[in-house]
């Protein structure tokens, strides 16, 4: 595996991880970001709100959760705090687009 492997695999929780289906879907952009277009399902929960919107989001700390954001920096950083905050299955699935593909669903505007 070579070095930008690895760090791809850090950054995303894992090297292409499948994303579930039935995860929480976490945008963490800005609210004016998610209203230009999120993807179909997710909720709003802003990177420098995560910790005091978590419990209201996601009770459950082994349920899957998917972060993303524009480019997959703001949504490595959220995976970290959740991580820190004993949330074991989440996902960093990087930037809007790339989950809206990946799970095959729209961009809602």
């Amino acid at each position: 595996m070579g070095i930008l492997e690895k760090f791809v695999s850090m950054v995303a929780g894992g090297p292409a991880e499948e994303l579930p289906d039935d995860a929480t879907l976490i945008d963490v952009r800005s609210p004016a970001e998610y209203a230009a277009g999120h993807v179909e399902g997710a909720v709003l929960l802003p990177l420098q709100a995560i910790a005091q919107g978590i419990g209201k989001v996601a009770q459950d700390k082994a349920a899957p959760i998917v972060v993303y954001c524009q480019s997959g920096a703001r949504s490595a950083s959220a995976r970290q705090q959740l991580l820190g905050m004993g949330y074991g299955n989440v996902i960093n699935g990087g930037g809007v687009h790339a989950v809206a593909s990946r799970l095959k669903r729209d961009i809602v505007r």
